[in-house]
């Protein structure tokens, strides 16, 4: 997909990896309004420290260099100074200013990243520039992902088309609060600031947010949304709440499949699970409820080996600190009743949720019976392959 006044491209530039896609580059032909997010981990790599500096100053970009395979988090002095050099070599390659530049990172923590790949690639990189370099940027910002996640949309609102495209990595340390997650998202459609940026933190509120693998969360974690006004629709503002409302619902649809895309491709992932908490008193009990469940290690063992153990599942959840009435809980394996008023249902039960336990994709409804509210978290089950991936992912 094609967004109008947007160019991208990636390249080889051998900073951890050989042989593969690892530095990419978008760029906006004119400043961009951008709202940024960013991890709420107390320790943040310099390229989320500077990339928020610099958006709290213009709330604009007009390009976002990503490297893969070092996160240049816990680099000190040095680390900054070389977000601040490769920011200075794109603004010189793409003849733009300093400021308008967001460099983001990924992969190790701790080591010192090198300057002399971009150095010698960030010239051939600018050069290469192109509409549908989108793909290559996608398999240069991988880590231990096994697929590139993009997403697209195009609305008409007004009568003028509008495009949006989304890229985004993620596949381990994804919890809550952001997950280790990059997602960078350009768009055509002219809307203000304050606008983009209300429905850009309610979308990740819905999406990215509510998605957990292994219950860590990273030090580079940004979500990036740019929109360059280029399709040249009338304002997204309070004057068009109609075409306001098209908007959110393609970006937010957008955000909800990247998130979803990230989950199912969570490191080792055989299954991916909604764990639903109904009947709550309030949303954030809901909330505190599917989270424990959702990165309770016994569970998602149990997920994993495909054992209906519901016990493991309720006891999660009381330590949840979700107030609830034990024996008027349910739990059910998407229609299959495992648990009516805090007992199990016997073996027969046990048997039927133990075939859907062996599906892809399945929902875990939790009803607590004590009130109208309700959350749900995206989840995985753990697995071999997951140890086997983060005890090997220096080497």
């Amino acid at each position: 997909m094609k967004v109008k006044g947007f160019t991208a491209a990636a390249v080889q530039a051998g900073i951890r990896y050989q042989d593969r896609l690892d530095l990419g580059l978008i760029y906006s032909e004119i400043p961009a309004v951008t709202v940024g997010m960013f991890t709420t981990n107390t320790v943040q790599a310099a390229p989320v420290v500077l990339g928020r500096k610099r958006l709290l100053r213009h709330a604009k970009a007009q390009a976002v260099l990503v490297n893969s395979g070092n996160a240049n988090a816990c680099t000190g002095e040095q680390g900054m100074n070389v977000a601040l050099h490769t920011s200075s070599l794109i603004a010189d390659a793409l003849e733009i200013e300093d400021d308008m530049v967001q460099v983001a990172s990924t992969g190790v923590i701790g080591e010192q990243l090198d300057i002399e790949p971009f150095d010698r690639e960030i010239p051939k990189l600018a050069a290469s520039l192109h509409e549908d370099g989108f793909d290559d940027f996608a398999q240069a910002i991988m880590t231990t992902d096994t697929v590139p996640k993009t997403s697209s949309a195009c609305v008409k609102i007004n009568g003028v088309t509008i495009n949006i495209l989304g890229v985004a990595k993620g596949s381990g340390m994804i919890m809550p609060d952001m997950a280790t997650m990059l997602c960078f998202v350009v768009t055509d459609a002219r809307i203000p600031f304050s606008a983009l940026n209300e429905i850009v933190q309610s979308g990740v509120e819905r999406s990215f947010n509510l998605i957990t693998v292994d219950g860590d969360t990273s030090t580079n974690d940004t979500v990036l949304v740019m929109a360059n006004g280029a399709a040249n629709n009338p304002w997204l503002d309070e004057e068009n709440q109609e075409g306001v409302k098209i908007f959110t619902e393609a970006l937010h649809k957008i955000f909800k499949d990247l998130a979803l895309q990230i989950v199912s491709d969570g490191e080792g992932t055989t299954k991916v699970v909604t764990i639903r908490v109904i009947g709550a008193r309030s949303q954030e009990e809901a909330m505190s409820g599917a989270q424990t469940i959702a990165n309770s290690t016994l569970v998602k063992t149990a997920f994993f080996g495909e054992d209906a153990n519901w016990g493991r599942i309720i006891a999660a959840l009381g330590r949840s600190g979700c107030q609830f009435q034990p024996e008027q809980v349910s739990i059910a394996f998407d229609k299959v009743m495992m648990v009516e008023n805090g007992l199990g249902c016997g073996k027969e039960a046990e048997e039927l949720a133990s075939q859907v336990l062996q599906q892809k994709e399945f929902t875990v409804t939790v009803d607590l019976r004590d009130g109208n509210e309700s959350a749900e978290v995206f989840t995985t089950d753990l697995t071999y392959d997951y140890v086997k991936i983060n005890a090997d992912y220096r080497s």
